[in-house]
């Protein structure tokens, strides 16, 4: 490759065409008199012209001089924008988090994080797509995201896998108290009017492939009447009478949560655990890092809320 301008071969360049000499724009730029000539001197060399007409009193620019000056001083600007936006991203006042979760985290957990974090880091862009943890680890594989946080099991190919951050159980919800009385079994789930969310992902989801292994073990089959997208879709129309749904225990304290669900454990406990994943080998902006770093705080908090639930085997 042919050799290029530097940009302080540049800067000096500019320098000595805004301050008339080459003993001014030492001085300006605080350096050494002929270590800026000399620095000059390279940058004719580099190009093969002639930048200034050489006198007594003032330095005069030549025509090459002339044409290199407005293209010099946007290549300055540039590299300066450059430095800025990269120091923005370093301080947090810039810069974008790219963040993954499964998607019933905005009911316990989103509000408040993003909250936290954006009234920290006001000039930062936040992105956190709320999908099933099996697309959040696809979309990290493929370095669409930069980390998730997500239920476990997943196919941890091409991820670091962080250990569990926050464990939580799955209760059944039901407006019938005498089916939320005691702790449910498989039996009685595959004889519930179940109406299970993340229908897209369906064998795919962490819980449903652990209830479907219960299911097999003791010979039954688990169908539900109906399947929808959102835990909070199955929550409502569980709330309305037309069926039982499954959720975390932390979704029982959510906010909206219909106070006329009831709720039970199953039997045996079904433990679901969470963790933070990134790319292997990937790196981290220093927005999404300190999200991440945030959300561990946020998280312990839940984690406390979690351990007060149903008893866990």
């Amino acid at each position: 490759m042919a050799r290029l301008p530097t940009l302080q071969q540049l800067a000096y360049f500019v320098a000595a065409v805004e301050h008339g000499s080459f003993v001014a724009a030492a001085e300006a730029t605080h350096v050494a008199q002929p270590s800026l000539s000399e620095q000059v001197r390279r940058l004719e060399h580099t190009l093969g012209v002639t930048l200034f007409v050489r006198t007594n009193r003032r330095l005069q620019l030549t025509e090459a001089g002339r044409a290199l000056l407005p293209g010099a001083r946007r290549t300055l600007a540039d590299a300066q924008a450059l430095a800025d936006s990269a120091r923005g991203v370093r301080e947090l006042a810039g810069g974008t988090v790219s963040f993954g979760t499964f998607s019933s985290a905005h009911l316990y957990l989103l509000t408040a994080l993003i909250g936290d974090f954006r009234s920290r880091y006001p000039g930062v862009v936040t992105r956190v797509v709320g999908l099933n943890s099996s697309e959040v680890a696809a979309q990290v594989r493929r370095g669409e995201l930069e980390a998730g946080l997500v239920q476990l099991p997943i196919d941890e190919r091409g991820l670091d896998v962080g250990p569990p951050v926050l464990v939580d159980s799955v209760v059944y919800v039901s407006t019938d108290g005498d089916r939320a009385r005691a702790p449910v079994t498989v039996q009685q789930l595959a004889a519930a009017p179940l109406i299970l969310s993340e229908a897209r992902w369906g064998a795919e989801d962490p819980l449903r492939r652990v209830l479907t292994e219960r299911a097999a073990a003791a010979g039954l089959v688990l169908q539900p009447q109906i399947e929808v997208e959102f835990q909070t879709a199955a929550v409502e129309l569980a709330a309305h009478g037309l069926g039982d749904s499954l959720v975390s225990y932390l979704v029982t304290r959510w906010s909206g949560y219909p106070g006329r669900l009831h709720w039970a454990p199953l039997d045996p406990p079904v433990v679901e655990r969470f963790a933070f994943i990134t790319r292997a080998g990937g790196t981290l902006s220093p927005a999404t890092r300190v999200f991440m770093d945030l959300a561990h705080t946020h998280i312990r908090a839940l984690q406390q809320a979690a351990d007060g639930g149903p008893a866990r085997g």
